[in-house]
């Protein structure tokens, strides 16, 4: 069974169990009793920096300071989705004595859909898909603008209250693209 985990630290207890020939939950037994190793869920996380938590703080005090109490706010950001099979990490385990806090490496172009999203105190507009007739786009600052022209400015202007548009801050983002919606 020892070897069995070693060699194929993620493959599943039932799978150990059917190349081992042996029930399933015999070999739970073992790995937790016998092995004394446990299920490992892999976790994703994004690394904050000192300079993060002064920036998130800097961020909160000027909105308390400048955002009329009765407007809307609306933050906005988008992220990307890989369609190459990255990780599902619900159904990811690793079976091991101590959690390996191992890393999970994809692919540096890996095919991916761009998906924008914002939210405000009344829910969620979107989701904004990047993509023409099905093929998924890169998002270019021209996108951006027409996204925001065509997509949010119609509900915008459905409002009858003073809107505030917060988009992230990141450099990935800035463009010297002068963009009227």
């Amino acid at each position: 069974m020892r070897a069995s985990i070693e060699q194929s630290p993620r493959r599943s207890a039932r799978k150990h169990a059917a190349a081992l020939g042996i029930s399933d939950r015999s070999v739970r037994r073992m790995l937790h009793r016998e092995l004394g190793m446990h299920p490992c869920k892999m976790m994703l996380a994004q690394e904050l920096s000192e300079r993060d938590w002064e920036i998130h703080r800097t961020l909160c005090q000027e909105v308390q300071q400048h955002v009329p109490r009765a407007a809307v706010v609306l933050f906005s950001d988008e992220a990307h989705f890989h369609l190459c099979g990255i990780v599902n990490k619900q159904n990811f385990r690793y079976w091991a004595v101590d959690n390996p806090r191992e890393l999970h490496e994809r692919p540096l172009h890996s095919p991916r859909v761009t998906v924008w999203c914002a939210i405000a105190e009344f829910g969620m507009w979107g989701p904004y898909f990047f993509e023409e007739e099905g093929v998924t786009l890169t998002v270019t600052s021209d996108r951006y603008c027409d996204m925001l022209r065509n997509f949010l400015r119609p509900k915008l202007d459905e409002l009858e209250e003073e809107v505030w548009f917060q988009q992230d801050g990141a450099t990935a983002h800035t463009s010297l693209v002068h963009c009227r919606f």
